[in-house]
């Protein structure tokens, strides 16, 4: 349009268009992320009240450790959680606790063999090598013989076993052997159907033995021989104190001892529904018992009344030893010994921990064991606490049974 001459621009027309509905609308933004972020917050939260806040921003120290059995409590779950807190990762190299002593340690920041021959082996070549060793003693556990009930009532019947008192199921679940009529047994080749196995609803005609992992490379194995032998001595020494004496009681009690199964295997194979058939009475530890009982009371809320303890009438009870080898090793240790979190877990995995000055300390385990409804063992007093022979003459049975190479022993062990 044109007026006059100069030329008028029309106004622009505004045009008002309706609000977006789409998925991506405000609301919908916010439907989306809110969940998100209600998520992340949540989590952030829980990491700084469990005090883990920065712990992916923090250097985690990988400590390379060997041991045997022991494997257990640094396997367990709840235990990496707390040294996870504590910015340490474990890698486990598993071994039986007499090989973690003869093998070459160079690569390993702590060993922790199950018990005091491996751990005094260990020491002693690293004291005259001048390299450094540090011990801590967290925990202990008894030698058991782990059984099935029908196998414990038949020991009974025969006056070789009797049941001990303990608050729970009216079945025991822990019984006394009497090991000197257990091993007069097994010398006189007896088996199972002679002691009237089948009066339990099972028919066995195999000789009555205790199975053991292979001496030559299990603390376990290696202590069940010491109680064997010093059960079994006649009129000899408590324990072997020359060469002529520890040859002697090698030969004398190598008929008594029957192993084979590899240490990692036994308990396993005994909690296993084949085991019954396989190895109806195996040497284990306590803990091991006692924490699979929690675990199935756990589980199934009730006990596992099928599978029953013999605690021998001789007994020695084995001394894990934690060994760090360098200083990061020794972080951990004084952790294990030390930290609560830590010892509570421990007490849980059933060991008897320790205080500091070595003794077992106070009733914690059995407070547990009520807690989760578990029975508490009674142990009789009466029961012998046997020696254990030197580890010269300890190496050179456990040779002469297991027809494995003797240690090479330094002069400090001798």
């Amino acid at each position: 349009m044109v007026v006059g001459e100069r030329p008028v621009v029309e106004e622009p027309r505004l045009v008002v268009r309706g609000r977006a509905s789409g998925a991506w609308s405000r609301r919908g933004l916010l439907l989306f992320f809110l969940p998100a972020l209600a998520t992340l917050l949540t989590g952030l939260t829980a990491l700084a009240v469990s005090g883990n806040l920065l712990l992916p921003f923090e250097r985690i120290l990988v400590l390379e450790g060997k041991m045997a059995s022991k494997r257990d409590f640094f396997e367990d779950e709840e235990v990496q959680r707390i040294l996870l807190r504590h910015r340490i990762k474990v890698h486990i190299t598993s071994t039986g606790s007499r090989e973690v002593a003869l093998r070459d340690l160079a690569a390993f920041d702590f060993v922790f063999p199950s018990g005091q021959p491996a751990g005094d082996l260990i020491t002693g070549m690293r004291s005259t090598a001048g390299q450094y060793a540090k011990v801590h003693r967290p925990f202990v556990s008894p030698i058991v013989l782990a059984t099935y009930r029908q196998y414990a009532e038949t020991l009974h019947d025969a006056g070789i076993a009797t049941p001990l008192p303990a608050e729970g199921p009216d079945q025991p679940l822990y019984y006394s052997l009497d090991m000197r009529k257990f091993l007069e047994t097994i010398d006189r080749g007896r088996r199972w159907s002679d002691l009237g196995i089948e009066r339990h609803g099972i028919s066995n005609d195999n000789r009555v033995f205790a199975q053991s992992p292979d001496v030559c490379g299990s603390n376990s194995a290696g202590t069940y021989l010491a109680l064997v032998s010093y059960t079994w001595r006649g009129n000899g020494p408590e324990v072997p104190s020359t060469e002529q004496e520890a040859s002697g009681r090698a030969r004398s009690i190598r008929h008594l001892m029957e192993q084979g199964l590899p240490a990692a295997d036994v308990f396993k194979t005994y909690v296993s529904p084949e085991g019954k058939g396989i190895a109806p009475v195996v040497v284990a530890y306590e803990h091991q018992y006692l924490s699979y009982q929690v675990r199935y009371r756990a589980k199934s809320e009730r006990l596992d009344s099928e599978r029953v303890l013999l605690y021998p009438s001789t007994q020695f009870v084995t001394q894990p030893q934690f060994i760090a080898l360098n200083g990061e090793g020794e972080r951990l240790g004084e952790l294990v010994v030390g930290d609560p979190a830590l010892r509570r877990r421990a007490m849980e995995l059933g060991f008897r921990i320790l205080d500091p000055a070595g003794e077992v300390a106070g009733d914690q385990l059995s407070d547990f064991l009520t807690e989760r409804r578990v029975p508490v063992p009674a142990l009789r007093s009466s029961d012998t606490r046997s020696p254990i022979p030197r580890i010269r003459f300890l190496e050179q049975m456990i040779s002469a049974i297991g027809d494995c190479p003797p240690a090479q022993l330094p002069d400090a062990a001798r």
